[in-house]
């Protein structure tokens, strides 16, 4: 699933999306500009997804407490608590479901009361 894709999903379901290429070109817009979410691929040419992470939670800028979704085919070489322990805030495997990629949004840019409600409600 490419970028085109996955911002026409995330079109279809209201939210707006700023798409880069590159690592280096993601943390130039998270210096100067705040999302709720951001959508990281762990293998980007040059600057990989896991360095950008680290960079971005080593500054200071707008995005550096933002939260982090990892988008990668490497399920199997990592546990969740691996992707956690590297910065992201969570992870999406590919081949991306679109009922994955929005359980994942809605896990880290929903309110911590709301999480307690839910788990209180089931």
């Amino acid at each position: 699933m490419n970028l085109r894709v996955v911002e026409e999903i995330l079109g279809a379901f209201g939210h707006t999306a700023v798409k880069t290429t590159s690592g280096a070109e993601a943390l130039k817009i998270l210096e100067r500009q705040s999302f709720d979410v951001v959508l990281m691929d762990i293998h980007m040419p040059a600057m990989g997804g896991i360095e950008t992470v680290e960079r971005l939670r080593a500054g200071d800028g707008p995005g550096r407490d933002t939260p982090v979704i990892a988008l990668t085919a490497d399920v199997f070489s990592r546990r969740p608590e691996e992707y956690r322990a590297l910065g992201f805030t969570d992870f999406v495997s590919k081949p991306i479901l679109v009922s994955g990629l929005l359980d994942a949004i809605k896990r880290v840019t929903e309110p911590p009361k709301a999480k307690a409600s839910s788990a209180n409600a089931a």
